[in-house]
């Protein structure tokens, strides 16, 4: 079954675009601030997205492009300005950044509680990618639920159901991987991780129940490495000689032997932008909550 993440996140974005509305009436617009460098494609894709998405709730959007030859030193003087603007309730450096560029400095000059990609350690979200794996991974236990299991579904439940199965994560990269196995661990469940170094990766997948990769190339799942009834959630992605993207898996080779799989585009990637929006609804009642005692907050 093709999981719909369009369908999945246009819940999500209508639940947020009440509670946006009820900020309204408060005079309250949640604000996020996002800084592009360089022109990549696909990052240009991205925040596009991320920006028409937080306008269409409501949300404020202000985007900040800079060229790729940027220094770190001008970076941090934005993001300072941005972590003193009481207006601003979120900030998202897009990436990658330009190898020049030192990602963990940035990482660190964001204030945590308007750091709602969760690059940081200390940053009070979860990773949107990593929930929006979670929210998949949710929809597909609430299918598969017995109706009375169903009604009592809860993220227990699912945490459970999960502890039970074989469940592999291919790439561990700081955007990709790397929020989804951290996110598994807190749950108490240890994935089985596969990188460029391991070996022998399909005698590991034929095993798998479920399948997390987050690479972007091509052929990194083949069918002939598969067990039948297995899940598949593609996140990583890149664009082919067709000039279309593509995911770690062709949809035609696998789809009659995943019980779920997610396509590329549509999958993931509407998720993880509903979750991220999310965050910034999250990082706007704490800013609200901290600086008004006079402000009664609907979330």
């Amino acid at each position: 079954m093709k999981i719909d993440g369009k369908a999945i996140a246009r819940e999500i974005f209508e639940e947020l675009k009440i509670r946006v509305q009820n900020l309204k009436e408060q005079n309250i617009v949640p604000h996020l601030a996002i800084i592009l460098v360089g022109d990549d494609p696909a990052s240009v894709s991205y925040v596009n997205r991320k920006k028409k998405k937080g306008e269409e709730i409501g949300a404020a959007a202000t985007m900040y492009n800079f060229p790729s030859n940027i220094s770190t030193d001008t970076l941090l003087k934005l993001l300072k300005k941005l972590n003193e603007e009481p207006k601003i309730h979120g900030i998202i450096v897009q990436r990658p950044l330009p190898n020049h560029v030192d990602s963990e400095l940035i990482n660190q000059a964001v204030k945590p509680k308007k750091d709602i990609d969760a690059f940081r350690k200390d940053s009070p979200y979860l990773m949107p990618l990593a929930s929006a794996v979670l929210k998949i991974l949710e929809h597909i236990y609430s299918v598969i639920s017995s109706a009375s299991e169903r009604s009592l579904a809860s993220f227990e439940m699912t945490k459970g159901w999960l502890k039970s199965q074989s469940i592999v994560v291919i790439g561990k990269g700081e955007t990709g991987g790397g929020p989804v196995i951290a996110m598994l661990k807190k749950m108490g469940i240890q994935p089985c991780v596969i990188d460029s170094k391991t070996k022998n990766q399909e005698l590991l997948t034929q095993n798998a129940d479920i399948i997390i990769s987050t690479v972007g190339k091509l052929n990194i799942i083949k069918s002939t490495e598969l067990k039948k009834g297995v899940i598949l959630i593609g996140v990583g992605m890149y664009k082919g000689i067709d000039d279309k993207l593509h995911g770690d898996y062709e949809e035609e080779d696998i789809k009659n032997i995943a019980s779920f799989y997610t396509p590329v585009p549509g999958g993931v990637g509407p998720i993880n932008v509903a979750m991220l929006l999310e965050n910034l609804l999250q990082a706007t009642k704490e800013f609200v909550t901290v600086h008004s005692s006079t402000i009664k907050l609907s979330f």
